[in-house]
């Protein structure tokens, strides 16, 4: 319940924040808060002796993300051509996000196996914490104009969103709705025995560093070929299911992999298509609602998954593997406005 409502919360959040950046145009400072609001609630758990404390601070720790995703994307969105691209800018964003996600929890495992205490070890997180705030005001200081970096000139302001926009919203939506978080899998390989448990979090890492190289890797391949790697590599991830589901061992590991590179795909390339699509004095507001829409779609598919599961694991598995396949042709058809449009920016340039 804590965390449902945290992530629930979170995604609501993103909307305001969005809407909120883009209306006053402080993305540093809402960054900076969102920020110093995450990274003080995870250390601050070693200072709780309640349930209730905990959970506020783990729904605060969301409600903190929430806060600076949207602006900062727009940030990074800023960047991405004088970096790249937005494949490449969000893929390495999500491949150090992965990292980071890798080394924080061995950090934590290191500390119980020495220590044995909680406490100490959410205090240690103290450390990573102070580091990431002192990266940020650094980054601020040394550019406060992020959208300087824009190789092109912004947009003018329009009242709506493009059509565009909501019919790749849509096919997102899709993709998530199908796409299974992986404590389902974690508990398919232990209760149909298919996978040994001291396997299960090997698994997870060989799906988390498929996720982070993938970032990178197809994060520069999506900035030369566009939607087209995108729905390859949509119809690729739609395997997770039947392998991890169906499989044996070895097949489960190579769904697991796959599943790694679902997430990859989900934290890096999908997000940087929107950028190109917005206005840049909406991609604030963009970003924050397109957000709300994946994360909500993904828990009410995740939802949906869990009640399928309980009935007939192969009718999970065909859901799955059914929503992502019908967002495909979505796909192909925003990937063709996209190329049009860019082809007519081309040819006023």
């Amino acid at each position: 319940v804590v965390t449902g409502f945290g992530e629930l919360l979170g995604y609501s959040i993103r909307l305001v924040s969005g809407r909120l950046a883009d209306s006053t145009g402080q993305f540093w400072p809402i960054t900076i808060f969102g920020y110093v609001l995450q990274m003080s609630a995870v250390p601050a758990l070693a200072l709780t002796h309640s349930w209730p404390s905990a959970a506020a601070l783990i729904i605060l720790e969301r409600v903190g993300k929430a806060i600076r995703n949207p602006p900062r994307d727009v940030m990074l969105s800023h960047a991405a051509r004088h970096v790249g691209g937005y494949g490449w800018a969000f893929g390495l964003h999500e491949a150090l996000d992965q990292f980071g996600a890798l080394l924080g929890p061995l950090l934590v495992a290191a500390v119980l196996a020495r220590e044995g205490d909680y406490r100490s070890a959410f205090a240690l997180l103290l450390v990573p914490a102070a580091i990431n705030i002192s990266l940020v005001l650094l980054t601020r200081w040394l550019y406060p104009r992020p959208q300087d970096l824009e190789a092109q000139p912004s947009q003018p302001l329009h009242n709506h969103l493009p059509g565009v926009f909501w019919l790749y919203l849509s096919a997102a939506a899709l993709v998530a709705a199908g796409f299974a978080d992986y404590p389902l899998l974690a508990y398919h390989f232990s209760h149909t025995d298919s996978v040994p448990t001291q396997w299960i979090v090997v698994f997870y890492a060989v799906a988390m560093a498929v996720s982070g190289c993938g970032s990178l890797l197809f994060g520069r391949l999506f900035d030369r070929y566009g939607f087209k790697l995108l729905v390859g590599l949509t119809l690729l991830s739609s395997l997770f299911a039947p392998l991890t589901l169906l499989g044996g061992f070895w097949l489960a590991l190579l769904g697991a992999a796959i599943w790694g590179l679902g997430m990859g795909v989900h934290e890096s390339i999908i997000p940087a298509a929107v950028a190109p699509m917005v206005p840049a004095a909406r991609r604030a507001s963009a970003f924050g609602l397109f957000t709300a829409g994946y994360g909500i779609a993904w828990f009410a598919g995740s939802s949906v998954i869990g009640f399928l599961y309980d009935l007939s694991v192969p009718t999970c598995v065909v859901f799955c593997v059914a929503c992502q396949v019908i967002a495909v042709p979505i796909l192909v058809r925003v990937g063709l406005n996209t190329e049009s449009r860019a082809a007519v920016e081309d040819d006023v340039s």
